[in-house]
C-alpha cells in the first residue's frame, strides 16, 4: 500500500501524505517513498514546482513512534527539501506537531487554513526537537521557538504566520496558495533554482555544520528511559511520571 499520492496540474506536482490511520506520521515507509517521489519530480522537466499536502486533518503528527525513521533518514529528506532545485511549497489544512513542523520549515513556502494548528510536543514525550531544528532555526523567530520548544503548546495559524514558520494563512488555503503558485509558473526554471539557493545557502551552511551532532542527539534522546516514558505514556493516554 502506498503512502504518497501524485497528482499533476499546469507545471505542479502534488505530492500528497497519505497515511491518515497514523496521521501521517513519519515512519521509515514514509519519509522513503516521499524521498522517492521528490526524486522523481527534480528529474521530471514537466514539474515546475511541487505543493507538499495531505489527506485528513493532520498534515503530519510527527515521528511514528510505533516505527520511527532513523535520525540520519529525517535529515536527508528534510536536507533533500532544502537542497531541490524546484520550489516546495506546503499546503497545510490540519494539525501539524513535531517533526511535521521540520516538513514545514524545509519547504520554501507554507500556506496554511485558519484551521490549522501546531505545536513542538517533544519535550512532552522526553525528547527534543533535534534533527528538525536544522531547517527550523535559520529560518524561524528565535523567541517564539524558545517559547514553544520549551512548552510544547499549541498555536494557530495567524502566530505561525507572524513567527515565520508559514508564508500565509487564510480560511480558504488555496486561494492563499493561487498567487504564490501562479508567480511560480510565470517564473523562469534556471532563475527559480538560483533563487531558490540564494535564500536555501544558510539553512545548508546549518545542516553542514550541525547535522551529525543534532543526528546523534536525537539518536540518544530517543533511547534514553525519559523517552520510552513519554511515549509509552503518550499510547497509553496517560500522563508521563514526571508530570506536575
Amino acid at each position: 500500500m502506498t503512502l504518497i499520492a501524485r497528482a499533476h496540474a499546469r507545471g505542479v506536482e502534488t505530492v500528497t501524505l497519505d497515511s491518515p490511520a497514523n496521521r501521517n506520521a513519519l515512519s521509515t515507509a514514509l519519509v522513503g517513498e516521499l524521498a522517492d517521489a521528490l526524486t522523481d519530480c527534480a528529474r521530471d522537466t514537466g514539474v515546475r514546482a511541487i505543493v507538499l499536502t495531505h489527506t485528513g486533518n493532520t498534515f503530519c503528527a510527527g515521528a511514528d513512534l510505533k516505527d520511527p525513521p532513523h535520525p540520519d533518514g529525517l535529515v536527508r529528506l528534510l536536507r533533500q527539501i532544502v537542497e531541490l532545485p524546484k520550489p516546495v511549497v506546503a499546503r497545510v489544512t490540519g494539525h501539524v506537531r513535531a517533526g511535521g513542523l521540520g516538513l514545514l520549515a524545509a519547504c520554501d513556502m507554507a500556506a496554511a487554513s485558519l484551521g490549522a494548528t501546531f505545536a513542538f510536543t517533544e519535550v512532552r514525550i522526553g525528547v527534543a526537537p533535534a534533527v528538525i531544528s536544522l531547517p527550523l532555526l535559520p529560518r524561524t523567530d528565535p523567541r517564539a521557538l524558545a517559547r514553544y520548544y520549551l512548552t510544547g503548546e499549541r498555536f494557530e495559524a495567524p502566530e505561525a504566520a507572524r513567527i515565520g514558520l508559514l508564508t500565509a494563512a487564510g480560511d480558504d488555503v488555496d486561494a492563499v496558495l493561487e498567487p504564490l503558485l501562479d508567480g511560480l509558473r510565470r517564473a523562469a526554471p534556471e532563475a527559480l533554482a538560483e533563487a531558490k539557493a540564494l535564500l536555501t545557502a544558510r539553512v545548508l551552511e546549518a545542516f553542514d555544520q550541525d547535522a551529525a551532532d543534532l543526528t546523534a542527539l536525537s539518536a540518544r534522546l530517543f533511547a534514553s528511559e525519559q523517552a520510552r516514558e513519554g511515549m509509552t505514556a503518550f499510547l497509553e493516554r496517560r500522563d508521563p511520571a514526571w508530570a506536575l
